[in-house]
């Protein structure tokens, strides 16, 4: 199969089918892609844009940081849960665990961009920000269809120096003016939000290498249904009775139980028409829910 990685609940998007092989999964991207696969390397990516990081044993004090310097700590390669493990620290006190690193804290915006590539040219960008509310260290829920350009202007020039020779779709999370990761396939949990066109294109440009442009895109809003219940649940598939224009797919593994909390992924153009489905669903399917709103910690990953 062309697609290669495609979760079976998103199989009926992935059209048309390709004649190349195309990774959806970060798995199938390291598989596919061994020219680039370095770009899973997190700590090699933070070094590639001059920021002071290091691997599990060598001291950030001794790096040149105060001891009381806030410090982030994650693995350096991850591809089952990029963000999992992750942690922040001070300085003078980290004690990373083996196969993971410390790198300076950063500050600022994150975002998601997913960026349609051809030879290392950036031909297209969408651009996704995690919203102002959060449940217990993750957004509830994120904005499709944002402008930063920038973020153009970083990412463009960071894949023309490094992605030459690569031909796809990649996308980026960026903190500040700094990419924090890499992939070598996009947010597929955002591709409803990009336009009937999208995937056409997709397909056309990595078996062709033509690139015809594409309008704005749509965008929309993500919402995520958290529990700090282990389930099971049972969770509607499709668009929601009673809510018009909002569709709901299962965040579960086959036993119904969740996958890292989240329970179901909403999907609207309307954010206040989202809440309200998902305060019904609330009270419906997740008694017990912790709403403690906070800010985040360090990042997280988007669906």
């Amino acid at each position: 199969m062309p697609f290669h990685g495609v979760p079976p609940r998103r199989a009926w998007l992935f059209r048309p089918e390709p004649e190349a092989d195309i990774a959806v999964s970060d798995a199938a991207a390291w598989r596919l892609n061994p020219r680039h696969r370095w770009v899973y390397n997190k700590l090699e990516l933070a070094l590639s844009q001059g920021v002071t990081a290091a691997p599990a044993g060598v001291s950030p004090v001794e790096m040149g940081l105060e001891p009381d310097a806030p410090v982030f700590v994650r693995p350096i390669t991850n591809l089952a849960g990029m963000s999992l493990g992750a942690y922040p620290d001070r300085a003078g006190s980290v004690a990373p665990p083996p196969g993971s690193f410390w790198s300076a804290r950063l500050a600022g915006e994150q975002s998601s961009t997913d960026c349609l590539v051809r030879d290392g040219e950036v031909l297209w960008f969408a651009h996704t920000v995690a919203g102002d509310e959060w449940v217990d260290g993750r957004p509830l829920y994120w904005r499709v269809g944002v402008q930063r350009p920038a973020n153009e202007a970083l990412i463009a020039e960071w894949v023309a120096a490094n992605l030459r020779g690569y031909t796809g779709i990649t996308n980026f999370e960026v903190i500040g003016s700094t990419i924090i990761e890499a992939h070598l396939r996009g947010s597929n949990g955002f591709y409803e939000h990009y336009g009937d066109a999208f995937l056409p294109a997709w397909v056309e440009l990595v078996d062709t290498g033509r690139w015809a442009g594409l309008e704005p895109i749509p965008g929309g809003y993500i919402l995520s249904l958290f529990t700090e219940s282990a389930g099971p649940f049972t969770v509607p598939e499709g668009e929601l009775p009673g809510h018009p224009g909002v569709t709901i797919q299962a965040d579960t593994d086959e036993a119904g139980r969740p996958t890292h909390g989240r329970i179901a992924i909403l999907r609207t153009r309307d954010l206040a028409a989202g809440r309200t489905a998902l305060a019904e669903l609330t009270t419906q399917i997740v008694p017990g829910r912790s709403d403690s709103a906070e800010g985040s910690t360090g990042h997280a990953d988007p669906p």
